[in-house]
């Protein structure tokens, strides 16, 4: 079946939902998901130094802060007033001074609107603006093909296009950790050299040359338009033979805490947002992109070790954890963490995190080999999740509605993710 051709029947059976209940077709016979798997490259010892050129003054007038966006408005739902936001929504958190204007803005959006805004998928290789705007997609996350052999310019460009594609503008995140997980600084139009491992950093000049390099990655995103570093790794790792050995800072959780709290309040003072991750910890794990991980430690374990550098980089204010797909015994013997409400309430009670909850890309084996009797996506959201990393985000999005329609998922659940993302977007300046 032609990907043009399933999206006419996705929007045929979305109309047909709404007048019967009848739900959307979930199958794509031909899609086939992205590969996701991060590359390991050679690094030279030099500097990363960022290339100037004159996208600096197309993109001097965003810093990522956009104002004078026209108050949005579908003509759809209800229009109450403002006493009635849910009391149980109110909990303090890092964007709460938005959630009121943000709760009037959702209460006016159509279910399918709502459900774009918790999809941060993968940029599709065609189509990716009217992409954008069919499925209402609340952010994109740029890999190595779509920056690859592009100029400074037709970066920006690119990126600015998605951003302002819609009224409410798309987060636009890429993982720039430095050393084997680099996507910007790998194409020599923007960068002299790529950037290097935190590991490398530290071993160079400690937790003050990793928040120089820090600097220089926010100043090279705001350039780009890009608002969201996936970034910095929390985990805690220092055997060779770790998955997450190379990416991690390979330090004490104290030490790796002190890095983390500096890191976020550097980059978000910056104009970027962090992502910590792999929430709970990823440890010694195997890698969940081909197979699935069983972690068997301890819960004290993870409150001596692992929570640590998370806790402290919540408490610098960090607006985005995301979750990966290890089952982690201690807590749910049942499921990937990121599929988990248990976990996800350990994340929100134990720890105090008011943001953003983000999952680990949903195409990963990992999942495939744990959720059969439901939709990954759908699972996802009962999970607690706010925002769902996809590559096949054509499917997620009809899963969400379908489940909806069927009432496997309440609205309430849309809705309340769908605000705490519009909210954090505000706290962006981002409308």
């Amino acid at each position: 079946m032609k990907r043009k051709g399933y999206k006419k029947i996705i929007s045929f059976f979305l109309i047909l939902s709404v007048v019967s209940g009848i739900s959307a077709c979930s199958e794509n016979p031909d899609y086939k998901p992205s590969e996701t798997t991060e590359s390991s490259v050679e690094y030279s010892g030099e500097k990363s130094e960022i290339i100037q050129d004159s996208s600096e003054d197309n993109a001097a007038h965003s810093n990522n802060e956009f104002s004078g966006t026209e108050e949005y408005s579908s003509g759809n739902v209800d229009n109450d007033d403002s006493s009635d936001f849910p009391e149980e929504w109110q909990d303090d958190g890092i964007f709460s001074s938005k959630y009121q204007k943000a709760y009037e803005l959702v209460k006016n959006m159509s279910t399918e609107e709502k459900v774009g805004q918790i999809l941060l998928a993968r940029c599709p290789a065609v189509d990716a603006l009217s992409e954008a705007k069919e499925f209402h997609l609340g952010g994109y996350i740029l890999f190595g093909r779509d920056i690859d052999g592009k100029t400074k310019n037709e970066l920006t460009g690119d990126i600015r296009s998605y951003v302002d594609s819609q009224n409410i503008p798309m987060i636009v995140a890429v993982d720039e950790e430095g050393g084997t997980v680099s996507r910007l600084s790998l194409n020599n139009e923007l960068t002299k050299s790529p950037f290097k491992s935190p590991r490398e950093l530290f071993a160079e000049g400690g937790i003050p040359a990793i928040i120089e390099d820090t600097k220089s990655k926010c100043k090279l995103m705001k350039k780009l338009n890009i608002n969201t570093n996936l970034a910095p790794v929390c985990d805690i790792s220092k055997m060779p033979g770790d998955f997450m050995y190379d990416r991690s800072l390979g330090q004490n959780p104290d030490i790796t805490a002190d890095y983390v709290s500096q890191y976020t309040k550097v980059s978000q003072e910056n104009g970027i947002s962090v992502t910590l991750k792999h929430f709970p910890g990823y440890g010694n794990n195997v890698d969940t992109h081909t197979s699935a991980a069983i972690d068997k430690r301890t819960y004290e374990t993870f409150l001596k070790n692992d929570f640590i550098p998370f806790k402290a980089g919540i408490e610098a204010g960090a607006h985005m954890v995301l979750v990966s797909h290890n089952i982690v015994e201690c807590m749910d013997k049942n499921n990937p963490a990121s599929l988990s409400p248990e976990v996800h309430e350990v994340l929100r009670k134990e720890l105090g995190f008011t943001g953003i909850i983000v999952t680990d890309d949903l195409e990963m084996d990992a999942i495939g080999k744990y959720v059969t009797d439901v939709s990954p996506y759908t699972a996802a959201v009962l999970a607690g999740n706010d925002m769902l990393c996809v590559s096949d985000y054509i499917t997620a999005y009809s899963d969400i509605l379908r489940d909806i329609s069927i009432g496997t998922i309440e609205i309430d659940m849309i809705n309340h993710a769908a605000m705490r993302v519009i909210a954090w977007k505000m706290t962006k300046n981002m409308l």
